[in-house]
């Protein structure tokens, strides 16, 4: 009879490889858009957050799981490209509020249009059936291990 651990460890281990089949077209699918998918899971984070006039740096960085000095160099860079701007938090003059420009929002739906229709190129290959089981197993295990983002982040 076989050891559970290695049952496991095979799931763990067709799991990464389908989601680095999946990141490497994800990371091709952004290269026209100038953007990582650091930069693209920062603009995603800003337009979620759903604060009105935009996200203080450091509930990027939280929401990012990255160092507020690494969230203000992922900003700097987006804001070099039009896609972010900077403002002042009205309730915290000491605080800054990041919001997306309009050239911002227009590239993050452009971006989530072509990745919907990436990933059903690479979910092609299974049947509706096998779609709604894995997408099924796939909300359990998100919510088993709650982390950054739910089931259907686009991240």
């Amino acid at each position: 009879m076989p050891h559970p651990d290695a049952d496991s460890a095979a799931l763990g281990e067709l799991m990464h490889a389908a989601f680095r089949g999946l990141r490497g077209r994800w990371m091709k699918q952004l290269a026209p858009f100038d953007l990582t998918p650091h930069q693209f899971r920062a603009v995603n984070a800003v337009a979620r957050s759903g604060r009105e006039g935009g996200l203080r740096l450091k509930d990027l960085a939280e929401m990012l799981r990255i160092a507020p000095r690494s969230a203000t160099e992922v900003v700097d860079q987006l804001e070099s490209k039009n896609l972010v701007q900077r403002g002042p938090d009205p309730s915290d003059r000491r605080a800054t509020l990041i919001s997306l420009t309009d050239e911002g929002i227009k590239m993050r739906s452009e971006v989530r249009e072509d990745r919907a229709r990436q990933a059903d190129e690479y979910f092609a290959v299974l049947s509706e059936e096998d779609r709604a089981g894995l997408e099924r197993i796939l909300a359990k295990l998100a919510e088993e291990n709650p982390h950054r983002h739910g089931p259907r982040g686009t991240d």
